[in-house]
């Protein structure tokens, strides 16, 4: 395939996802705006279990990323012993044949 032809087809996608990208843009704008102003229209009893629940999501997204972060450690560790344990295992072997070696039981 010729390359300016390829060239021009990543050049037509990625001006696509760019329309795409801001019509989503335009629409989380939207969005942002119409809570804004039903917030803003609120009774303050209605703001403050508003309020409350925004920081209860919030809350809940953090201590999300924070369990993925433990979990990952976790793994993370986990995998660092067994590789020492596997370094101890061939350490041990191999000194067990060298006695072995030394004392002429290996012949």
């Amino acid at each position: 395939m010729d390359t300016s032809k390829i060239a021009h087809q990543v050049g037509q996608a990625q001006g696509q996802a760019q329309e795409k990208g801001s019509q989503l843009m335009e629409k989380v704008g939207n969005a942002a705006q119409s809570t804004k102003e039903t917030v803003q229209e609120m009774t303050p009893q209605a703001k403050e279990n508003y309020q409350a629940g925004q920081a209860q999501g919030q809350a809940q997204e953090k201590t999300s990323q924070l369990m993925e972060k433990a979990g990952n450690a976790a793994q993370s560790t986990k995998e660092t012993v067994q590789q020492m344990a596997q370094q101890v295992k061939d350490t041990t072997l191999g000194a067990g044949d060298a006695v072995k070696n030394a004392t002429g039981i290996n012949k």
